[in-house]
């Protein structure tokens, strides 16, 4: 029997701060990471709130400090997700004590870390000296910025990690297919170690600009209360960034280097909805598929799974197709299973989504505590009879939780995150 594989190690960069332990805590005690956008000018434009990472200054105990990451005179050729990337995959790195020295462990580790976008902001600004004072002054690492492969090449060549690299730009599914592909890497003989996870960096008045075209987003201008999956009253998905990484190996790998293992990873299943490329089936037929692979090759069954983190952007297509996907598998034993929606809290961080919230799902296995549902006050008709965990953190056994990530093009990716014994 193949050994299960295990999370050793996680970082995390988002809204509610840095580091994995500030974070839960802050996600847990229902705090919101949602605030005014101060890093250029909204006046007269629609979208005026985001889930930024906040700076030291913002918040001395998890804020950000590029310098704390990067030496200065680097950071002109790294955009913001590549940092975000590097900060989540320190801690990870750190927690995992994976810091190889011979050619051997360093030739047998991945670096998988996806982007939906990648440096979307690099580009905008390029564009901006482009047209402005022409080509002359397009800086040489302006590619190097922005290519969305950029956050893990970054990290393998800050680390020596020279096995398989990559980077799936699967939209919102794109961190835990992340995940996925360490897994396969790690199943295939191909690593034995692979740093997986997602990086975000898009808040940018052209991005916003798109999606509010697509009246996706939500033009709110009350930031904490915004971000609302499942409830009536939601305007759209707030857009998020930050990164989230895990190191995974086989739990006889981490046991024999001395590693404590924090988690099993039980299943992945991935599927495409061939049908839209916004939105899904109204049945949910596509994420049902993702699910039902990632509980095949988990060996578990639906009565097993005590626990959901939905993908629950607060959009009313999306929010209803991935509960459409959750009744087809479940059935009547949903309404036993909590649902947590944590973009809520820290809006939707496109590619880096899956990353974060795979964390949260080890985390509430880990600790039996689920995060909470914030904003929820008058359910949406299509929850009503189920518990979406709304706007307290709940203490419940879980073993086995579901954490779901659904993208653009029709891209669904399921994992499976089990307590280790």
């Amino acid at each position: 029997m193949n050994s299960p594989i295990v999370i050793t190690g996680m970082g995390i960069v988002s809204p509610l701060g840095c580091g994995i332990n500030s974070v839960w805590q802050r996600l847990t005690a229902g705090q919101s990471g949602i605030r005014f956008i101060d890093r250029f000018d909204t006046e007269g434009f629609p979208v005026k709130i985001a889930g930024l990472v906040p700076t030291k200054e913002q918040d001395a105990k998890a804020g950000f400090d590029f310098s704390d990451i990067v030496a200065i005179k680097e950071l002109k050729k790294l955009d913001r997700f590549t940092c975000y990337a590097l900060a989540a995959a320190q801690e990870a790195l750190t927690q995992a004590n994976w810091f190889p020295e011979n050619d051997q462990d360093k030739e047998n580790t991945a670096t998988i870390i996806a982007s939906g976008v990648g440096g979307f902001t690099t580009i905008t600004q390029a564009q901006k000296i482009l047209d402005n004072k022409g080509y002359k002054r397009i800086s040489p690492f302006t590619i190097p910025a922005f290519l969305a492969n950029l956050a893990a090449g970054n990290v393998s060549i800050k680390y020596g990690f020279k096995g398989p690299i990559g980077c799936p730009v699967t939209a919102c599914a794109a961190g835990i297919q992340a995940i996925g592909d360490g897994i396969r890497m790690i199943r295939n003989n191909e690593a034995d170690v692979a740093l997986v996870g997602g990086a975000e960096a898009c808040v940018d008045p052209l991005s916003l600009a798109g999606f509010n075209a697509l009246k996706a987003l939500s033009t709110s201008t009350d930031p904490t209360k915004a971000s609302r999956p499942f409830d009536q009253n939601r305007s759209g998905f707030v857009m998020g960034e930050g990164a989230g990484l895990m190191v995974i190996e086989t739990l006889d790998h981490a046991l024999q280097r001395g590693a404590i293992p924090q988690a099993v990873i039980s299943g992945y299943g991935t599927s495409a909805d061939a049908h839209h490329i916004t939105s899904g089936p109204k049945d949910g037929s596509g994420a049902a598929l993702s699910i039902k692979r990632a509980l095949k090759q988990s060996g578990l069954s639906t009565s097993d799974i005590a626990h959901v983190n939905a993908h629950a952007t607060s959009t009313f297509v999306g929010d209803n197709a991935e509960i459409a996907s959750l009744k087809s598998v479940f059935g009547e034993q949903l309404a036993a299973i909590p649902i947590s929606a944590t973009k809520s809290a820290t809006g939707h961080l496109l590619g880096a989504a899956g990353g974060i919230e795979s964390i949260f799902t080890a985390m509430a296995v880990i600790h039996n505590l689920l995060p909470p549902t914030l904003n929820h006050t008058d359910p949406d008709d299509s929850v009503k009879g189920l518990d979406v965990v709304p706007n307290r953190a709940k203490v419940h056994e879980t073993e086995h939780a579901l954490c779901n990530g659904f993208g653009f093009g029709g891209v669904n990716a399921s994992l499976i995150i089990s307590r280790y014994h």
